[in-house]
């Protein structure tokens, strides 16, 4: 390939990429490529093009201009308002810059001008000459905005390099694509890239052609319906027949007139009637409109059930379907007398509290069977979007209303019994809280006007009877808590479990089974064993399945052995339901030295809680073992604290500390236990083994103490007492300030069990040691 040097001006070339063979026209309006021109036309009108690798570049240097060039002729010059010269120019050769002769006022370069060299070998060329003919021929056929006569241009050329330039320059390549083509100095590598080019330009227009077609397909498929429907309402105007649009309209304005509509609601359904009537019923609006009438026609804005007043009917109800539970009894009744007197009360909002399986949910329906009102139950565990109370509002797309206004429409009345199952079990994320939204939906103050965010309408919930249940109040905000009446519902004493099995769970399970009354019976020392034995819980949820699984067993027996009753004992349990799980914590039967009894609260009533102490020679270590939580380890160093500040007065050694190791421990290590009511238990311990005195084995204790000796109060006096009572144990030591909360212990246990009241340690003490002080100091 023989070289050519040759000096000319430049002009930078923005977005254009010019081949030789090529004639083409530009406008020209900075002011060094007008001089390039004008320095061109003086010394024999050629001049040097390259494109820049930024268009956007108003100013170019050297390093933003390709090196790979065209020699150009120029043709015509055509000088245009505002300073613009319009260019004609014929592409000659291909050149490449070798230097930069000059850069100020314009571009003037040294380029090295490269003549082509016929291809080695003549079959390959003609091979690769025809194929990308044949390919330019497919490619203009798809892409249908080429002239004809192009082909028959072609069709009279033999030169590789020739070919390949003019077709370059008819395809609509990215500038980076076609400089790759001008670049290429060797005629056949130039060919086989070009193919490769336009093989990928063919793919590319088919697939926008079968878009094209698939989107014109569409188009021409709604234009249809259009037409088509539009034919029809033009038919159906002829023959006085309404279309179904208006058909539809006048159904829903018949159903607002029907509706017993406040007349804020009436107006504004009346005004998304209008807007469904302009919108047309196909459109997507038109079809959350249509929903959105749906809901407000369906919810009971004036629709209400009639509450049932009998005060002694309504009790009978609630007296058959629960045991227990007195507190929620009398307060509904309470409720029903006052409404029955004034007929204007509101709802009241009460929150029942207590561990699983104790009746809470079931009470409610109770309730509302004993009212005569429909039941909604809504459950809020793992809850944490606001949008789930207040609903979405109608921007978004599939929004629907919360659960609030689910629960109304589900109701079919507007003063129903609205159940917030687990309202402690809520939560919040990044969508807010809802325990907030829930702050207007049970205040009676505001609830007259709760406006969901879907219907943007006011809702009276004033007439609504919320009642929500709940595991512990701790976990519930303070602000929702002081919405609510709280009322305690705990666990049931062995007694109210033996009524209740009785009277409830054994005929719900012979019911279930379809077995009539009588067929399988219980004693009861069995229904006795099986609460004791094989249920460790506050409620009855376990006990029904303890009850379901013996009914079940015993079916099976009677049917293999077939007989027609079955009567079922101790030994019938201990063979259905196996070896008894649970085995209460029994008192000891003799006083010991540093071993005191302890009352604890669970989750499924109550237990004792044996703490014991030893003293070993040592140099004043404090031990604790037993899984201990925080607050237990606490109160165990204030007892260690109190008995060395008071060691003199308990016939304590006032150097202990110095040379004596206490090493405390509870029992059943692997059962975390925490809480500040084992205080009055540590302290007594602790004074019991420095002082080497007896404990008395029949006495158990509770209470949280202070460092100036102080009995403080505690919570789950009733299970406490229970659960010493089990044990064996009939002196139960408490806080003088829980003498109120004796009244919930039932009676049969309260009069087993002798009451002692302490406000100090002192009292403690003195009734739980055996024998009298022996003060060494």
């Amino acid at each position: 390939m023989n070289s050519e040097f040759r000096v000319l001006p430049l002009i930078p070339l923005r977005g254009i990429i010019i081949f030789p063979y090529m004639v083409l026209h530009f406008d020209v309006g900075r002011e060094k490529s007008i001089l390039s021109l004008e320095e061109a036309m003086i010394n024999g009108q050629e001049i040097f093009l390259a494109a820049q690798k930024d268009a956007k570049e108003e100013e170019p240097e050297q390093e933003d201009i390709y090196d790979v060039g065209t020699v150009c002729t120029i043709k015509q010059l055509l000088k245009l308002p505002g300073d613009t010269v319009r260019v004609l120019v014929e592409g000659i050769s291909r050149a490449k810059i070798t230097s930069y002769v000059q850069q100020e006022p314009f571009y003037k370069v040294e380029i090295d001008v490269l003549q082509e060299q016929e291809c080695a070998e003549d079959n390959k060329c003609e091979a690769l000459m025809r194929t990308v003919k044949t390919t330019f021929d497919n490619y203009m056929k798809l892409s249908g905005n080429m002239p004809t006569e192009v082909l028959i241009t072609l069709d009279d050329l033999d030169s590789p390099g020739r070919l390949a330039d003019i077709v370059s320059s008819y395809l609509m390549l990215k500038g980076e694509v076609k400089q790759e083509l001008l670049e290429a100095f060797d005629a056949s590598k130039r060919l086989e890239k070009l193919l490769v080019v336009m093989n990928n330009e063919i793919e590319i227009l088919k697939l926008e052609k079968k878009i094209g077609v698939r989107v014109k397909n569409k188009i021409d498929k709604v234009q249809k319906e259009y037409y088509l429907r539009e034919q029809l309402k033009a038919i159906q105007e002829e023959l006085g027949e309404d279309d179904e649009d208006k058909k539809e309209i006048n159904k829903y304005k018949n159903k607002i007139s029907k509706a017993k509509l406040p007349k804020a609601v009436k107006e504004r359904a009346l005004y998304e009637v209008d807007r469904l009537k302009n919108s047309g019923s196909y459109s997507s609006e038109g079809g959350i409109i249509r929903t959105y009438l749906d809901w407000i026609l369906e919810l009971p804005w004036n629709t209400e059930t009639k509450d049932n007043l009998d005060i002694k009917k309504a009790r009978e109800i609630l007296e058959a379907e629960h045991y227990g539970l007195k507190d929620v009894k009398d307060r509904i009744i309470e409720y029903l007398a006052v409404k029955k007197m004034s007929n204007s009360l509101k709802g009241p909002i009460l929150c029942l509290v207590g561990p699983p399986g104790v009746g809470k949910t079931s009470i409610a329906k109770s309730v509302a069977h004993a009212t005569n009102r429909n039941f909604v139950r809504m459950s809020l565990g793992g809850v944490r979007d606001e949008a789930e109370i207040r609903g979405h509002r109608r921007t978004y797309v599939g929004a629907i209303p919360g659960r609030v206004i689910y629960g109304m429409r589900q109701a079919k009345s507007k003063n129903p019994l609205f159940l917030l199952d687990e309202i402690d079990k809520m939560s919040n994320d990044f969508r807010g809280d809802p325990a907030d939204a829930l702050l207007e939906v049970l205040d009676s103050e505001q609830n007259s006007t709760f406006r969901d965010h879907y219907l943007e309408l006011e809702m009276n919930l004033s007439n609504v009877m919320f009642i929500t249940t709940a595991n512990s109040l701790d976990t519930i905000p303070r602000p929702l808590l002081d919405r609510m009446e709280v009322i305690e519902v705990s666990g049931y004493s062995y007694d109210e479990k033996l009524s209740i099995c009785k009277r409830h769970l054994i005929p719900k399970q012979l019911k279930e089974h379809s077995l009539e009354e009588g067929k399988i019976s219980f004693s009861d020392s069995a229904i006795s064993y099986i609460i004791e034995g094989y249920t460790r819980e506050s409620g009855v949820r376990s006990l029904e399945r303890q009850v379901g699984t013996v009914v079940r067993k015993a079916l099976t027996e009677m049917l293999e052995k077939d007989k027609d009753t079955i009567n079922l004992t101790i030994n019938h349990v201990k063979k259905y339901l196996g070896v008894p799980r649970f085995t209460y914590e029994k008192a000891d039967k003799e006083d010991k030295i540093g071993v005191v009894t302890g009352m604890a609260w669970t989750a499924y009533g109550g237990d004792i809680l044996p703490v014991e102490v030893s003293v070993m020679n040592g140099s004043g270590k404090l031990e604790l073992t037993g899984q201990l939580g925080d607050v237990m380890k606490e109160s165990a160093r204030a007892g260690y604290s109190y008995v060395r500040s008071n060691a003199g007065k308990y016939g304590v050694n006032a150097e202990f500390y110095k040379d004596k190791d206490l090493h405390i421990h509870v029992p059943e290590g692997a059962v975390p236990k925490d809480g500040p009511s084992a205080g009055v238990t540590m302290i007594t311990a602790i004074v019991s083994a420095l002082s080497n005195r007896k404990v008395k084995h029949n006495v158990a204790m509770t209470g949280e103490i202070t460092l100036t000796g102080r009995v403080l109060p505690i919570g789950g006096l009733k299970e406490k007492c229970l659960a010493a009572y089990r044990a064996g144990i009939d002196t139960v030591i408490i806080p003088k300030e829980n003498e109120k909360d004796m009244e919930k212990i039932p009676k049969a246990i309260k009069a087993k069990l002798n009451f002692v009241s302490a406000s100090s340690i002192d009292e403690v003490i003195n009734n739980a040691l055996v024998g009298d002080i022996k003060n060494d100091n």
